[in-house]
């Protein structure tokens, strides 16, 4: 194992990203969010019975109060409801509501295509499918381990 070659790669990697969302931040593709504030309304359209407040807490890389105050926000805005969760009635799910969704789409749209203009200034179609693969098994691996590390899992 080359320790210094996987840290240059990953310093690689995180500067990429981080360069990248500043540029798409700069050029307003979030409209009037923030990229959190994004990313939580784009988890939610990609599941029609919602999720739990935990649930995007895992997926937004925030904590419970992290996650609850930006719930709050997109809630006091109307992006978001709450919805009772049919499986446990102590706990409720978010939803998006129909300005959340709207408010995802147009934003989405400019995302998506600010993202493909900077991934294909400087990448090809088959570059683009290598990173792809490369991060989906980054991605793959982290998710393993985060699942062999939790106490419920059984080993």
């Amino acid at each position: 194992m080359d320790i210094r070659l996987a840290n240059d790669a990953w310093e690689t990697l995180f500067r990429a990203q981080a360069t990248l969302a500043r540029e798409f931040q700069r050029r307003g593709c979030w409209e009037d969010m923030l990229p959190r504030e994004y990313d939580v309304l784009y988890t939610l359209s990609k599941v029609s019975d919602g999720l739990r407040i935990t649930e995007l807490g895992e997926d937004a890389l925030l904590s419970d109060a992290g996650i609850s105050r930006l719930i709050a926000r997109l809630h006091g805005r109307g992006l978001v409801a709450r919805q009772e969760d049919p499986s446990d009635a102590r706990a409720s799910r978010i939803v998006l509501t129909p300005a959340g969704a709207e408010a995802q789409r147009r934003a989405g749209r400019v995302l998506a295509r600010r993202v493909a203009e900077a991934m294909t200034r400087a990448l090809d179609d088959d570059q683009l499918r290598v990173l792809r693969e490369l991060s989906g098994a980054l991605l793959a691996s982290a998710e393993e381990e985060h699942r062999a590390s939790r106490p419920d899992h059984k080993r």
